[in-house]
């Protein structure tokens, strides 16, 4: 068997910290005619002591995760109030002119890009769902069709495309080879073009015992540390990074070339700094945190049970990827789960992956449940909001980790 790599510093120092099972991948949602035949995959986490890079053991073939992905990036709508702050603070922060070319890598429906546009940018996205980028056209936003990598970086260099920002909100930890993409970055930023990346943040998901942002499609997850000395190595240079609460803790990280004339902040140092004063560097920090995982298992799985054994109902809010990982590795089914709720029309009517929960359009419940269990749980004051009168009137949600909390009427 071949020894797995680290895919930032390629050593072989990988050590497991934990192991979620074989499950299936959580962007498949079976209709009732397929729920004998999902393919199961290993789901093991790995953290490289060597750059301390988290990374995902053993993963699908990324055509099969990504060419028909189910997420629409504007049905979100905390996320589509984001990108717009996003957007302004990018622009004023580099002083963006407009008709600069953006490119977006990872375009999805061009919900990013159509807000640059309104700042009068030219815009160009890079996607390989085919049904997400028929979304973006429609609103008139070209988007190649392709993966992000070395080789498709040379094409767009071969047709004298030199973005002056770059960039991919909820991608660089989608990737297979983190070389390539980089690599392809370098192909075809200019001196002072900007590469600026949202990702979700290890430190957060540690400190908040957010397992269920592990999945399939999650090959990395990312801190400071380690990209430091993934991008000096393609000469390029870390400029910036801000820290946002959007998906229960990510950053946005900025990166231009050595030569850029935007200088490094002291937000870098700043950064890297309290990751080694969380323990970023150290086994026994992950090693822990495999333990708070097991913990939250069972206060949860008591509760649930609680609530069931007392007669009481209880749907799930949402079927985002999350989701998956949190049913399958806890064994939640539709004995304790009746349903989930969603607005998405690609999963409405189908089930959830592996635990087969199924999936109904939040406009058809007629009659709330006792309960929500919050899978959404990253979007929990916009669900706050958009429920007040389901709270008001008696109704629950439980939120599952750091640790289980029940909010009600009392919490508003």
């Amino acid at each position: 068997m071949e020894t797995r790599r680290c895919m930032n510093c390629r050593s072989s120092h990988l050590e497991r910290f934990i192991d979620l099972g074989r499950q299936p991948n959580g962007n498949v949602f079976p209709s009732l005619n397929e729920l004998d035949n999902e393919q199961m995959f290993p789901f093991v986490m790995l953290v490289c002591t060597q750059c301390w890079q988290v990374q995902l053991e053993e993963f699908p073939p990324v055509d099969a995760m990504f060419a028909n992905h189910p997420y629409i990036t504007g049905l979100n709508q905390p996320i589509v109030a984001h990108f717009e702050h996003l957007v302004d603070n990018i622009v004023q922060k580099y002083a963006i002119a407009p008709n600069s070319l953006i490119l977006d890598i990872g375009a999805n429906d061009g919900t990013l890009l159509h807000k640059f546009r309104k700042h009068k940018m030219r815009v160009l996205g890079i996607d390989p769902c085919t049904r997400t980028n028929q979304l973006a056209q429609d609103k008139g936003i070209t988007v190649f069709e392709a993966f992000w990598n070395q080789h498709s970086a040379k094409a767009m260099q071969q047709l004298s495309i030199y973005p002056d920002l770059i960039t991919a909100t909820a991608v660089f930890y989608h990737v297979e080879d983190l070389h390539s993409f980089v690599q392809g970055l370098q192909t075809i930023m200019k001196q002072d073009t900007i590469f600026c990346t949202q990702c979700i943040y290890l430190k957060d998901l540690i400190d908040q015992v957010q397992f269920d942002h592990f999945y399939h499609e999650h090959t990395l997850i990312h801190a400071i540390t380690p990209l430091e000395n993934l991008f000096s190595q393609y000469g390029l240079r870390l400029l910036d990074v801000d820290f946002s609460s959007i998906h229960g803790g990510s950053f946005v990280l900025y990166v231009g070339r050595k030569e850029s004339r935007f200088p490094t902040t002291s937000n870098i140092a700043a950064a890297i700094a309290n990751e080694k004063d969380a323990g970023l560097n150290c086994l026994q920090t992950y090693l822990d945190f495999s333990k708070k995982v097991d913990a939250n298992k069972q206060q949860l799985m008591s509760v649930l049970r609680d609530i069931k054994g007392a007669g009481k109902r209880i749907f799930g809010m949402g079927a985002p990827l999350k989701a998956s990982t949190l049913l399958n590795y806890y064994g939640i089914g539709p004995n304790i789960i009746e349903c989930l709720t969603e607005i998405n029309p690609h999963k409405i009517g189908k089930y959830s992956p592996g635990m087969h929960i199924p999936i109904i359009s939040e406009d058809t419940v007629t009659e709330q449940p006792d309960y929500y269990l919050l899978l959404s749980w990253n979007f929990v004051d916009y669900f706050i909001a958009k429920y007040a009168d389901y709270l008001n009137a008696g109704g629950k949600f439980i939120i599952p980790h750091p640790t289980v909390k029940i909010i009600g009427k009392k919490s508003q």
